[in-house]
Parts: structure tokens; C-alpha cells; sequence
């Protein structure tokens, strides 16, 4: 079983908005590791950030700890137990939301985008419904593992990638749950990266990949440098990230 040798995590409101929607959580007794990008605005998207995270929690320990609990909503043999278990606690965070927006108006609806990870020896499970991103860092080459399912994947134009980041899912957002799943075999060595759109969508994967190597050492010193490049270049969302380094 491979060891988590260190993480860090930062969330900011970011330079423009009194109100920070976003949330991260390392839960280093579940080995389970989120961040979450809420929306709906005040009282609305940063409540909407930890009922996801709560119910997501509560789900997740109670499947992944029984193998022989009911899988209420979802089973691939493709995925381990902990992949289910956390698939599972996603369907069922966005039936919760789903059923809190009922009856209100469009305005006061809230939910988020999300990517998530679960360790099971050394294979971490990744799932992501929303804008969110995860980035794979192995002996030099930083990967793209998790595609922010946003209104980019859509467009053929040039404009700056943050002009594209707007979700094309989430929790509470459609009738319908998106989401994307993935397993990666973990050495030692390797980190991972869960990030906000307000963090990375100002950014090039080289800038991100050269602020991490000379960042190794310290993950909230990365973190913060990464935030202040996206500020300096415009930035007016709220920022979150969470690195993980085995």
C-alpha cells in the first residue's frame, strides 16, 4: 500500500468577492479528498458546497466500510469498491440538492461542481461532475486526467480559456447526474492535483507543471503562487486547490 507523504490545501474568496463558494476537505482517516466549486450565490452556493460534502461523506464511509452494503444507484465491475461506494455518494449528493432546489425559483438554486478522490491501496479513484480539474504529476510530465466538463468542450474558438468555463454539469444542476470516473495506479513519487476554474483556467499546463517543481517541497506555497499568476492575469472567481504527494 503506498503512503500519502504530505498534501496541502488553500481556498480563497479570490481578489473580487466578498463570498468564498468553494470548499475543500481532506479527510485523511476515509482517505478520501475533495474540492468543491458551489454555486447560487449567497447562503445559497456555499450552503450548497457543504451538503454536498456532508452527504458525499456520510455515503461514501458507510459503502466503502460494508462490502456487503446495497449499491442504491450505480455498480460497474470496472471500478473497485471504493469507486462505487464513491459514485454512489455522488448520485446520491445530487438527489439531495435536487430535491433541496425543488419548488424554489432558478435564482435561489444551488449546487457545484466537484472532483474527488478515494485511496484503496495504491490506486487513487478520481470522480468529477462540473468544471472542476485534476492534474497527474509523474517524473517530470504533468497530465490532464480529469477534463473540466465545461462549455470549452464546445467551442471551436480562440478566446481565452477562461471565457469557457461555465459547467455543462454538476450536482444539482440537471435532472440528470454527468460525471467522470478514473483510476490511477499510484508509485511513489507521483502527485495529484484537484483544482478550481478560478485557480487553473488562467493558466498553461507548463506554468502549472514548472510552479510545481520549484514548489515541491512546500504544496501551500504552490497553491498560493498559482492563485496569485491567475489574479494578476484577471481573475474574479474564488480559487481552490488541493495537492496530494505519495
Amino acid at each position: 500500500m503506498i503512503e500519502l507523504k504530505s498534501y496541502g490545501l488553500q481556498t480563497h474568496q479570490g481578489p473580487h468577492l466578498n463570498l468564498n463558494e468553494d470548499l475543500v476537505d481532506a479527510d485523511l482517516v476515509n482517505n478520501l479528498f475533495m474540492v468543491i466549486d458551489g454555486f447560487g450565490g449567497s447562503n445559497i452556493g456555499d450552503r450548497a458546497a457543504l451538503i454536498i460534502r456532508d452527504t458525499l461523506k456520510r455515503s461514501y464511509t458507510k459503502i466503502a466500510r460494508d462490502p456487503d452494503s446495497t449499491l442504491p444507484f450505480y455498480y460497474s465491475h470496472k471500478y473497485l469498491l471504493e469507486g462505487n461506494a464513491l459514485i454512489n455518494a455522488f448520485h446520491l449528493a445530487h438527489q439531495t440538492m435536487t430535491k433541496d432546489n425543488e419548488n424554489k425559483s432558478v435564482s435561489n438554486r444551488g449546487g457545484a461542481s466537484i472532483v474527488c478522490g478515494a485511496m484503496a491501496e495504491n490506486i487513487l479513484t478520481l470522480v468529477s461532475t462540473g468544471n472542476c480539474a485534476a492534474y497527474f504529476y509523474r517524473k517530470g510530465h504533468l497530465s490532464l486526467e480529469i477534463i473540466p466538463d465545461s462549455i470549452k468542450s464546445i467551442s471551436r474558438d480562440y478566446f481565452p480559456n477562461y471565457l469557457h468555463t461555465a459547467p455543462m454539469s454538476g450536482i444539482g444542476l440537471f435532472e440528470n447526474l454527468h460525471f467522470q470516473a478514473r483510476e490511477l495506479k499510484l508509485v511513489t513519487g507521483d502527485m495529484v492535483l484537484l483544482l478550481t476554474d478560478g485557480v487553473y483556467a488562467r493558466l498553461e499546463e507548463s506554468e502549472i507543471k514548472y510552479t510545481l517543481e520549484k514548489n515541491r517541497e512546500n504544496e501551500v506555497d504552490f497553491l498560493k503562487e498559482l492563485m496569485k499568476l491567475a489574479n494578476d492575469r484577471g481573475n474574479l472567481d474564488n480559487q481552490s486547490g488541493l495537492v496530494l504527494q505519495f
